[in-house]
């Protein structure tokens, strides 16, 4: 008996302080042994679901351990919090230790060594219908480029790039009019979570009849980064500075330039019907009006006015007290003939804000 003990202990390896069980042949269907690999709050929602299916009866998930970056990030405190075993990246001893790996939002390129380490593959969801918007940041491009429609894809993970494999399910979901980025991975990662399950549940049946992504169609959705929240008044109509707030508005404040200061612009209220004319000049891209009825700076975009409720200029500043502290001043300086003073100015077209000074003098 010793000796057999002894021969099991040899087998097992270390994972999260506890003991695995002896190594054994890939199953063949569920429940499965689960690696999983995934960083941010989308990726909690699948886990979370798949680690409630390993007590539930008839559940696909035999036994559940976790892949995390290095870092506080939400897929390894969730994992910490119950009991998951946690390898870091990346992982070692793997092979014939799992029958399925899951990536769920990693954001690092699995090697093709590691990709057949797991008998039955790696599956990967995705929060778009692929081919369209590949890349890191799905959900983000699907509402700044006003689709409709969107959806959650799972696909299986090849080596060299990122969502290429070919596609066991998808599933569609209407864009709710007027949702922001957050919103919509809200409910994205609650239906990417059950459809894993379902992929699961029936995986082989789904590798059978997987299908190729089609060579059309694909487009890329890069990383959302500060560069993109420079509004351009000149550009951009009310509905594109709308679709920008709501992609990015929650995790970026929008940006523009007054009186060479940057400042940022918060409380996005969207178009504002208002009918405005200055007498002694032509309405102007990035021209401002305070509307004292609803405590909104209005400003003037390529096809009409879109509302903000404040602003941040070295503090926050409501609407009322930027106009009052800074903007009713310029506007009002008899003695100054340089109507940019008014102006939020576009960053790239700071050249634009001068000719129209010198045009005013001329």
């Amino acid at each position: 008996m010793w000796l057999l003990g002894r021969t099991a202990a040899l087998r097992c390896l270390q994972a999260g302080g506890r003991q695995r069980p002896p190594r054994r042949l890939s199953s063949s269907g569920p429940p499965w042994r689960l690696l999983f690999f995934g960083s941010d709050h989308f990726a909690v929602e699948s886990l979370k679901l798949l680690s409630s299916n390993r007590s539930s009866s008839g559940g696909v998930v035999e036994s559940l351990e976790v892949v995390a970056l290095p870092g506080d990030v939400p897929v390894k405190r969730f994992a910490l919090q119950n009991q998951l075993p946690v390898h870091s990246w990346p992982p070692h001893s793997v092979e014939g230790q799992f029958d399925v790996g899951v990536v769920v939002s990693f954001g690092c390129l699995l090697p093709e060594k590691l990709i057949n380490k797991f008998p039955h593959g790696i599956l990967n969801v995705h929060p778009s219908l692929l081919p369209r918007w590949r890349g890191p940041a799905p959900i983000f491009h699907t509402i700044l480029h006003g689709d409709s429609v969107t959806g959650v894809s799972i696909i299986q993970i090849r080596p060299h790039r990122f969502d290429v494999g070919p596609i066991l399910q998808q599933e569609l979901h209407q864009v709710p009019e007027g949702c922001t980025a957050d919103q919509l991975e809200a409910a994205l990662s609650t239906k990417g979570a059950h459809l894993l399950v379902d992929t699961l549940m029936t995986l082989s049946e789904r590798i059978a009849q997987k299908k190729e992504q089609s060579r059309t169609g694909g487009t890329f959705a890069p990383k959302i980064n500060t560069s993109m929240s420079w509004v351009e008044w000149e550009e951009q109509t009310c509905d594109q500075i709308n679709r920008l707030y709501r992609a990015i508005g929650c995790r970026t404040p929008l940006r523009t330039t007054w009186m060479g200061r940057t400042i940022k612009l918060l409380d996005f209220v969207g178009r504002c019907h208002i009918s405005l004319l200055d007498e002694r000049s032509r309405v102007a891209h990035g021209s401002v009006s305070y509307q004292k009825e609803s405590d909104t700076l209005a400003v003037c975009c390529k096809d009409g006015w879109v509302g903000f409720r404040s602003v941040v200029l070295k503090k926050r500043l409501t609407a009322g007290d930027f106009y009052n502290g800074y903007l009713h001043q310029t506007l009002h300086r008899k003695s100054e003939c340089d109507i940019t003073k008014g102006l939020f100015v576009s960053r790239k077209h700071g050249g634009e804000a001068k000719d129209l000074r010198e045009n005013s003098t001329s």
